[in-house]
């Protein structure tokens, strides 16, 4: 049984590897290659009178693989100074965190590793992005507009890199500081022209791929912005306004984001970030967390997320390249690509190969399998 860290995941792991075992993964889902669980979260009070404490995890199999995912988080929703309202979290101290993938065979049941999810939580969100932007993005896409200034957004603009010949993102986040080490860093790496700017109008205005990648509880841009020919991919749940909708002529989902069971007082949909959560606490210590979604469009499973025409179901992106799905028509459509719902069946792609790359290169610690078997029928 392997135990690989985050510095290893980053040596492994490279984004055309990661865009493709995605592809791959998806693909499957029709057939039953593939199969995934959306993610559920668990919410019970906390030391914090104004935050929880959240479990979540999500599951996926593929190509003999299964792998589940499990985070543990005390969060909390702060309004800045400046008026901006963001979900935060922690374990143990701000700053760090707790999260592990957990791989296991399919063939024989054998425990296969541990993965640190930091690195490869980035470069799994931002491969399916990139995915989106692959199918549906402009073939002359060149210019990113890019919210958010954090590790996933680099991983998002890399990503869009690998399947579009990006010259330029304009790139905004409140912190001018850390717009302009995210221009600095990625102007760099990538060989583009990355250049910070002092509103969310600026960096939306004239580009082809518009990326919001923030941990923000509110829009941060106003669909007004939006003009003819662009592709629109999101991070989060919140951050992007339900007058959006009626704008965007192709509307494709990364896959099921959430269950379809009825709401209880237990058992919710769309507090703070989570799609679908069950929730402990007194109805006093419950006022401590964000209500519900107010927009709808944007969360769950909601009918206004419908396929416009193309069967009357939400399509996704397995039905799209499946060919159940029509994509992009013309360049003047505005595209969207919901960019969360098959996050169990990512780690198990995403999470095997850099088990299978681990075992080829090394520089994984080991530790016995057989601590993780017994002789005790379960």
């Amino acid at each position: 049984m392997l135990i690989v860290d985050n510095a290893l995941v980053a040596r492994l792991l490279d984004m055309p590897g990661c865009i493709a075992a995605q592809e791959s993964a998806f693909a499957g889902l029709d057939s039953g290659r593939s199969i995934h669980r959306p993610r559920i979260d668990m919410y019970v009070p906390c030391q914090r009178d104004d935050g929880y404490y959240r479990w979540g995890t999500m599951e996926g199999a593929n190509n003999g693989v299964f792998a589940i995912r499990m985070k543990s988080d005390i969060v909390h929703w702060p309004r800045a100074e400046d008026g901006t309202w963001t979900e935060e979290k922690y374990c143990v101290e701000p700053g760090t965190f707790c999260g592990l993938i957990m791989l296991m065979s399919t063939e024989t049941g054998e425990p296969l590793a541990f993965i640190n999810d930091g690195a490869l939580q980035h470069m799994r969100v931002g491969g399916g992005a990139a995915l989106g932007a692959k199918y549906l993005a402009r073939e002359d896409a060149e210019t990113v507009g890019m919210i958010g200034s954090g590790g996933m957004a680099r991983t998002f603009l890399e990503g869009f890199t690998c399947v579009r010949s990006i010259k330029r993102c304009r790139v905004f986040s409140p912190s001018r500081a850390n717009r302009e080490s995210f221009a600095t860093e990625m102007s760099d790496k990538l060989g583009v022209e990355v250049i910070p700017v002092a509103t969310a109008r600026e960096a939306v205005a004239g580009c082809d791929i518009l990326s919001t990648c923030t941990d923000s509880m509110e829009p941060v841009y106003d669909a007004d912005w939006l003009e003819p020919g662009m592709h629109v991919t999101n991070l989060g749940r919140r951050e992007m306004p339900e007058e959006a909708m009626p704008k965007f002529d192709v509307v494709i989902r990364q896959g099921t984001a959430g269950l379809q069971m009825e709401q209880t007082e237990r058992f919710q949909a769309e507090r703070g970030h989570s799609p679908a959560a069950f929730i402990g606490g007194t109805a006093e210590e419950m006022e401590r967390l964000p209500k519900p979604n107010p927009r709808p469009g944007f969360g769950g499973d909601d009918p206004k997320f419908t396929d416009r025409g193309q069967g009357g179901s939400k399509p996704d992106f397995c039905a799209l390249i499946n060919g159940r799905a029509a994509g992009r028509q013309n360049d003047r459509q505005i595209t969207f690509y919901r960019n969360v719902g098959n996050q169990g069946l990512q780690f198990s792609a995403v999470g095997q190969l850099v088990y299978r790359k681990a075992l080829a290169e090394g520089g994984a610690r080991e530790i016995p399998t057989e601590w993780f078997l017994q002789d005790i029928r379960n």
